[in-house]
Order: C-alpha cells, then structure tokens, then sequence
C-alpha cells in the first residue's frame, strides 16, 4: 500500500527501457480495456468503481503517460509514442487481445493504437470521448467554441514554445500546491452543463486526485502532452480499419474544453468510424458515459452497441 492507502502503480518497460506505471482494477478474469487519462491526468483519473467493472466483465488498464505520475519521462514524444506505452504493458501483463478508451487528452493517443501497424490484430474496439482533433486539421477552426483558458494553455497562435513551457509550468507548480486551485480555474469556464457535472463531491475529489497524482513528479507530462498535441500526430487517421477495429467517439454539444467541431472532423476522417453527440451534455460528461462506453468495447453482439445509442443523436 502507498499513499493515502491506495494501491501502488505496477511497471512495465518499454522497449526504450523506461518505466511505464499502470493499475489494474475491476474482474481479473474479464475482458481488458485499456484507459488513457486526460491532460492534465494520471491512472487515478476517474473511473468506475471495482465493483461496477466487476459486474461488467472489465479488467481496465490506466496508466500514466511518460512524465506523468510514477512513469519515466520521454521528451518530445509524440501523440503515436502512445502505442507503445500500450504495448509494453500488454507484453507484460500477457495480454494478446484488448480495447482501448481515450478520455479528453486520452482521445488522440487512444486512435494513435488504433492506426499502429505493430498492434494490428490485437486492438479489438477504440472509443474516443470528447477528444481534441489534430492542431494542423484542415478546413477545421480549431479554436472556434473553445473556453479563452484552453486557448491560452494550448498556446494556440504562438510560436513561442518556450513561452507555452512557462505557462504550464506555472499553471501545474500551483496546482501541485493545492489541486482544487486547478479546478477552481476551469469552473471559472466551465459550460452549464460541466458546472452541473463537477458539482458532485465525489467528481471533484476524484478529478482533484487524479492532478495530484500527475503532477506529483513534476509538470513534464503534462508539457509533453501540450507539445504533442501541436506537432503532427505521427500517424493518419484515414489508415484506422474500422472493419477490423471499429471506432466510436463520443462528444457533448456543450464541450467548450473540446469543441463538438473536433469530434466531427475526427469521425470525416475515419471511414466507418460512428459518431455520437449528446445534446445538453459537456466535456465531463464523458465521466458519466465511459460505463456505457466499456459496455459496448468488452460486448461481441453488434446489437449492444444499437441499443446504446436510443435516444441519442449520432452524427450530430
């Protein structure tokens, strides 16, 4: 046992031999789905309760990306490195078939194992909640829709990447002091609908918990992911197979952390990706769906997965 009387992290090595930490929880013998966190983020992100996982047949996978939480650091990674993250710990943990769920910064690197050669075959379903879309995509503004403070962090509009470095340095060293400082910034920002999700206690230790954790070490994973997010993504979207491995994103129409617009560029770009928008909802609303979402990644009956969308507005 470790902090707080937590579980501690496993290890896996990479093939460059960096450590990369991840957790275990749910139905040991169940189907594995691999988490990836948001940015900020850590394996401590929200997630269903042990029990609910249980039930469900899932055995998730999180981990922290490098430089976040107990994982070493790989400087100037790019959003495709994700794949291999992904691999080293399925090789360790004997695992030959699995899915993959990205969540907000999660989103890019979960569709990165998608479209990686090396796990062709192994990856059985993608599901992509409110993702951002590429910096460079084209006929998409990237910043329409989106809060002033997401703009700033991201650096959108400043070839000043040093500069973008400081900011974040600045913004993680006071969250790292006192995580609710951070969500007490994004509250500031927050759609309706993302003010009505975070006003639940519980979302709010387990966001505030899952910062602690990825900046304890520092604010390098964090860095890296912003610095990732503006270069070339390092694969192509139109390469994914979704007749091999089917992809379904989901997005809230309010999303003002993550536009609805990026969500619809990514599905044009995947040909057979689905793609579900949920009126009223937001970027933490994503929380609130991921049990739905596992539901569909472990289940093998393509009816599941029509069930899942009644009274939804897919395409939207």
């Amino acid at each position: 046992m470790t902090r707080d009387g937590e579980p501690g992290a496993d290890f896996a090595e990479r093939e460059d031999s960096r450590r990369v930490a991840y957790e275990v929880t749910g139905a040991p013998d169940g189907f594995p789905v691999f988490l990836l966190h948001g940015t900020p983020g850590s394996r401590r992100g929200p997630k269903p309760r042990g029990i609910v996982l249980y039930r469900m047949g899932v055995r998730l996978i999180a981990y922290d990306r490098p430089g976040y939480g107990d994982s070493d650091r790989r400087e100037d990674r790019d959003v495709a490195d994700a794949a291999r993250d992904v691999e080293a710990i399925a090789d360790h943990l004997g695992v030959e078939q699995f899915a993959v769920v990205g969540r907000s910064g999660g989103g890019p690197h979960a569709l990165a194992c998608a479209a990686d050669a090396r796990l062709r075959g192994r990856v059985t379903r993608v599901a992509v909640l409110v993702s951002l879309a590429p910096w460079n995509a084209i006929e998409l503004d990237w910043v329409g829709g989106m809060n002033t403070g997401n703009v700033r962090g991201f650096g959108v509009g400043s070839p000043d990447t040093a500069a973008v470095v400081e900011e974040i340095r600045q913004r993680a060293e006071r969250a790292a002091a006192d995580p609710r400082l951070l969500l007490a910034d994004l509250r500031t920002e927050m759609s309706a609908a993302d003010r009505r999700a975070v006003n639940d206690p519980a979302l709010r230790r387990l966001i505030t918990d899952t910062y602690a954790e990825a900046l304890r070490s520092g604010p390098y994973g964090w860095i890296d992911d912003v610095l990732a997010f503006r270069r070339p993504w390092a694969f192509d979207l139109s390469a994914i197979d979704t007749a091999a491995t089917p992809v379904r994103l989901w997005h809230g129409a309010d999303d003002n952390f993550a536009p609805v617009s990026h969500g619809r560029w990514l599905a044009a770009q995947i040909p057979g990706a689905e793609m579900e928008v949920r009126p009223g909802a937001a970027h933490f609303d994503a929380v609130e769906e991921l049990p739905r979402i596992l539901r569909w990644l472990v289940d093998p009956d393509p009816a599941l997965g029509a069930d899942l969308l009644i009274g939804a507005r897919p395409g939207q």
